[in-house]
Formats: C-alpha cells, sequence, structure tokens
C-alpha cells in the first residue's frame, strides 16, 4: 500500500482570549480545502 502525500497549509493564530487553527489541502487546481478548524479559549498572557 503506497502513502498518499498531500500539500497543506496550517495557520495558527495565537492570541490573548483564544488560538485558533486551520489546516487546509491545496488542491491540483490551485483551490483549498478546509479538513480541519479548532478554536480554543485561552487564559490570557502574563508579562
Amino acid at each position: 500500500m503506497s502513502k498518499e502525500y498531500k500539500e497543506l497549509i496550517v495557520g495558527l493564530d495565537i492570541g490573548t482570549a483564544k488560538v485558533t487553527c486551520m489546516v487546509a489541502e491545496v488542491k491540483p487546481d490551485g483551490r483549498l480545502n478546509v479538513i480541519g478548524l479548532g478554536t480554543q479559549p485561552t487564559s490570557g498572557l502574563k508579562r
């Protein structure tokens, strides 16, 4: 069985109130297919 490799793009936004992540697959025609999205609240940042 051969593995199929896909070109992926990941976006990560780390904020003071939440962290958001998106994962998308680049299709052969250049379009993006979002395959994952998540958001999680954070407790904030301390200096």
